[in-house]
């Protein structure tokens, strides 16, 4: 393992009493204990340390997280994901929210810090959207992230009681739905609204004076906190880099009551020493961070921007790391989940959130089944048509499942399942069936057995079946066998045998 000579970090005091020590007001009275925690770990680590992050896609749950831990050595410190505005199956579908709340909890309760931003739907337009417009777009009819309402549209909407308003405030509703199952959960957000707002690309962005971009991001502020009483955010100003006069960050600062941390998004490296001096100078104490980049700053630029908190890659960027910045992830600054540094500044955190201190103890180590998996057909029952090669991974109690299948009567599919090794429900609704199934490991055998009930309804029939499958390792775990028992068109059952062979 890298990095195992680390700075560590002394932590003298509690987070209540780092609070007052420092004399750190949140934004918002109310924060949750979880909350404040978070936001003093960040006061504690200013200066001293640097946390690493990943971006993923609304319906990737953790694959963005998984590849970039692949590629880097290292596990990123930072959960990171947004709620989606596009249609179901593409990358930012709206309808992923309630497996990203899912997915947040989960890597909130293995060690992860979370992060949430969201390309709001305009008020002009019903989810789901694209991202930029697409064909003749009439005026004041826009239905999608980038683009810019009509300026007596951006009025009303800062104007409470007006249609444009009455939506608006519906949109934001129906995302505070799944903030507070988050903050039922005990799961504090670093949560970045109407992010890169000094940009003139996203619909709410660089716009200054009376009904400004500032204007709005104070009117989500009100109404996720003081509406729907949402106390587990910690609040995330953004802007992107001043790229035109007008686009200077004091334009858009909401002030110091509507927000916790300050962030800069940076793509090209352009790590421009005077964005920190002007960041630090609107700061007033207050940590900075990385929104997103799309390579994270260098020693050489850590040495000179030193109260730099956090950095997040954005999603599809990890592999794109060249060798400087593999060696920068050996800095003693730069922490990910493996380092022990990483595990003492986090500590408090984690007693205020109930959990237990890292590292957690990996309770599925048994379990041998990752890596890709090709089928043997020679030695797989000719009536099974099973996929031709599976990439198997492995988080904990969680198995990721890609599944490669060839169709002879039409496109060739890829699944992606995600198996629960504890024995824990996973359900699938569909729309004329619903499918329920449990997995368990057994350490003993080193079997691991999936038991699946489904029951399929045909106009007024109710079809119910019961499905088994069963994995084991042979051939010192270079072969996987998997047995299908599966119910027949006679009333009886039948089992096939497929053979897979590690390529590797």
């Amino acid at each position: 393992m890298k990095k195992i000579q680390r700075f560590t970090l002394i932590l003298a005091f509690t987070v209540i009493a780092n609070f007052a020590a420092n004399a750190i007001e949140p934004a918002n009275k109310n924060m949750t204990p979880e909350a404040k925690a978070l936001l003093d770990l960040y006061y504690r680590i200013s200066g001293k340390y640097i946390l690493t992050g990943q971006h993923n896609f609304p319906i990737s749950k953790d694959r963005n997280s998984r590849t970039a831990a692949k590629y880097w050595d290292e596990i990123p410190a930072i959960w990171s994901s947004d709620f989606g505005f596009s249609k179901d199956g593409d990358k930012d579908s709206y309808l992923a929210r309630p497996e990203i709340v899912k997915e947040a909890i989960r890597q909130h309760q293995k060690g992860s810090i979370i992060t949430l931003c969201w390309h709001a739907v305009p008020p002009t337009a019903n989810e789901p959207i694209t991202f930029q417009p697409v064909g003749k777009v009439e005026p004041g009819e826009l239905a999608s992230v980038q683009g810019h309402l009509l300026e007596e549209q951006y009025k009303d909407l800062l104007t409470p009681g007006t249609a444009i308003y009455n939506k608006w405030a519906l949109q934001v509703d129906s995302i505070a739905f799944y903030l507070k199952q988050l903050q039922d959960a005990k799961v504090p957000v670093l949560w970045r609204p109407y992010h890169e707002m000094n940009g003139n690309w996203f619909w709410w962005g660089e716009r200054v004076g009376q009904y400004s971009t500032a204007a709005i991001y104070k009117q989500i502020y009100d109404r996720l906190v003081n509406y729907h009483k949402l106390n587990n955010l910690v609040w995330v100003w953004n802007v992107d880099r001043p790229g035109t006069p007008i686009r200077k960050f004091s334009n858009f600062y909401p002030g110091n009551d509507y927000l916790d941390i300050l962030s800069l998004d940076v793509y090209g490296s352009d790590f421009n020493q005077a964005y920190y001096d002007s960041l630090v100078a609107l700061s007033n104490g207050k940590p900075i961070n990385f929104g997103e980049v799309g390579q994270p700053p260098l020693p050489t630029i850590l040495d000179k921007q030193p109260l730099w908190t956090s950095w997040v890659i954005w999603a599809g960027m990890a592999k794109g790391m060249n060798d400087d910045l593999l060696v920068m992830l050996k800095d003693p600054r730069v922490l990910g989940q493996q380092d022990p540094a990483y595990w003492t500044v986090m500590e408090p955190f984690r007693k205020a959130c109930g959990l237990p201190v890292l590292p957690l103890k990996d309770n599925y180590a048994s379990v041998k089944l990752s890596g890709t998996w090709i089928l043997n057909e020679s030695k797989t029952d000719k009536q099974n048509s099973a996929p031709i090669m599976m990439m198997v991974d492995r988080d904990n109690k969680v198995l990721f499942v890609k599944k490669y299948t060839v169709s002879e009567y039409g496109e060739d599919n890829i699944t992606n399942d995600d198996i629960l090794l504890d024995g824990s429900e996973m359900k699938i609704n569909s729309s004329n069936a619903t499918t329920t199934s449990k997995a368990n490991w057994n350490e003993n055998t080193e079997t691991l057995e999936i038991i699946t009930n489904s029951t399929r309804h045909w106009g007024d029939r109710t079809i119910e079946s019961k499905s088994t499958e069963k994995w084991s390792l042979q051939n010192s775990g270079k072969t996987l066998t998997v047995q299908q028992t599966m119910p027949n068109r006679s009333g009886g059952e039948t089992t096939t045998t497929i053979i897979y062979e590690k390529n590797n």
